[in-house]
């Protein structure tokens, strides 16, 4: 796409709200659109100017371009901001949704989408604001790349090809990507993570991603997301409807790769580090079994309560190796780890849990700059019991109470007192159904916060 600054009129794009136009063709409603051929103008309704926001700004645009997208349109203009908006997050908030409205999955696909929308002309007077843009281009790169991993299927991605896509799309960028195989990661001590990835003929990839340009005295931050590649359930096995998705399930590794890539393509003067535990869950003779007693890299027993619960096991080596290895400032993990932060927060919100209120407020502070939606659950001492076993240090679920929680709560025993807070995306990463700035699939949530949480540092 090509962003150009020259208040062109060529297509030009009018916001309009509710009602504001007298046509009887066409109310304003948020996103309805109403090409004026005779103007060269389109018409972009907004809705209920009294509800109007820089949410439905976006989600107005967005629909527009997968409107455009269908129609032989090359160029379109926009006019200057006439709302309340600095112009700087005007420019930024129309750019996200163009670029939103371009993505499109069609890697399977015959017949591959053809947009022949070319040019965006935008007011001159927002070329100050050029390097603004830049970087969140290069942001939104990073969510794609996000994006493609989660959508590709499993045939595809499994640990050694997402272990090579990290590596071919980041360490040109300054990342060193060390990748770790099966005799590595046992003599780690990954032996819970190992536990899980044992039943797959697809071999296991620990990978790690270090960019540190920042002062040599910066402790670093570190991002940890889940990577399994295919989750069958294991010996709990799912549904074959529960199973259609499953590769999705590497949404937060999918999430920690794209920052990366954005933070390393931005340049950014900081020291931040990727951990991903990639494995598939299947079902084998060597496969690990409900009842069976395995040991975490820390020392603890794990009771297997249920092959399903799987992540949290793998994210228990991933956040204590990145804990121990690299005594982050804050450490973050990512993953779509339970069903019941869906019926809690549908698939619009992220859950979270922390063990420290400051490292918290950091991420809610990011998340709120990127405008991506994220609720804290209660890190409730009570609740942690569900989690206690009868015959190991700890069992890998609580029941179905409080089972978002439960499962953040069993992965705090492996962050060694490192200022943590887990992001549990399993309604947010990967959507049954469009929503806002996103069709249905992958959405790649969260790499814009985990970019502002790196810039901010």
């Amino acid at each position: 796409m090509n962003y150009k600054y020259n208040d062109s009129n060529r297509n030009l794009i009018e916001f309009v709200f509710e009602n504001e136009k007298g046509n009887p063709f066409f109310k304003g409603n948020m996103g309805e659109i109403f090409p004026n051929i005779g103007e060269d103008k389109i018409l972009l309704g907004l809705g209920k100017k009294n509800e109007f926001s820089k949410e439905v700004l976006k989600e107005a645009v967005y629909k527009l371009i997968r409107y455009i997208k269908s129609k032989d349109i090359e160029e379109i203009s926009f006019i200057e901001n006439q709302f309340n908006f600095k112009d700087k997050e005007y420019l930024l908030s129309i750019v996200e949704a163009i670029e939103s409205g371009i993505y499109e999955f069609d890697h399977y696909k015959k017949e591959k989408s053809l947009v022949k929308l070319e040019n965006i002309n935008l007011p001159k007077n927002l070329e100050e604001y050029k390097e603004d843009l830049d970087e969140l281009l290069n942001v939104l790169l990073g969510q794609k790349l996000a994006k493609d991993l989660v959508n590709l299927r499993s045939n595809d991605i499994y640990p050694e090809t997402l272990a090579n896509y990290a590596k071919k799309e980041l360490e040109d960028l300054g990342v060193d990507v060390k990748i770790y195989q099966k005799d590595e990661i046992l003599n780690m001590g990954l032996t819970a993570y190992y536990n899980v990835a044992k039943g797959s003929d697809n071999e296991p990839r620990f990978i790690v991603m270090e960019y540190l340009h920042g002062k040599d005295d910066e402790r670093p931050y570190v991002y940890v997301g889940k990577g399994l590649t295919y989750d069958s359930g294991g010996y709990s096995i799912k549904t074959s409807d529960g199973m259609k998705t499953m590769n999705s399930d590497m949404g937060g590794s999918g999430t920690v790769i794209g920052a990366m890539k954005a933070i390393s393509k931005n340049k950014l003067k900081k020291n931040i580090v990727g951990i991903v535990a990639a494995c598939e869950n299947s079902i084998s003779g060597r496969s690990y079994k409900p009842g069976d007693i395995i040991k975490a890299r820390n020392g603890m027993t794990i009771e297997v309560d249920n092959t399903d619960a799987e992540g949290r096991i793998t994210l228990a080596d991933a956040v204590n190796y990145g804990a121990t290895e690299y005594n982050p400032e804050l450490m973050i993990d990512l993953a779509t780890l339970t069903g019941a932060v869906l019926v809690a927060l549908a698939e619009t919100y992220t859950g979270a849990i922390t063990n420290n209120d400051e490292a918290f407020a950091k991420v809610i502070e990011a998340s709120k700059v990127s405008d991506e939606k994220v609720w804290q659950l209660p890190n409730d001492p009570f609740i942690r019991k569900y989690n206690e076993s009868e015959n190991a240090d700890i069992k890998n679920t609580g029941g179905r109470m409080a089972g978002s929680i439960t499962a953040g709560q069993f992965i705090e025993n492996f962050v060694e007192n490192t200022p943590w807070v887990h992001l549990d995306i399993a309604g947010t990463a990967y959507l049954s159904a469009p929503q806002g700035l996103n069709q249905k699939g992958a959405t790649g949530v969260l790499v814009k916060t985990l970019y502002n949480l790196a810039k901010n540092k």
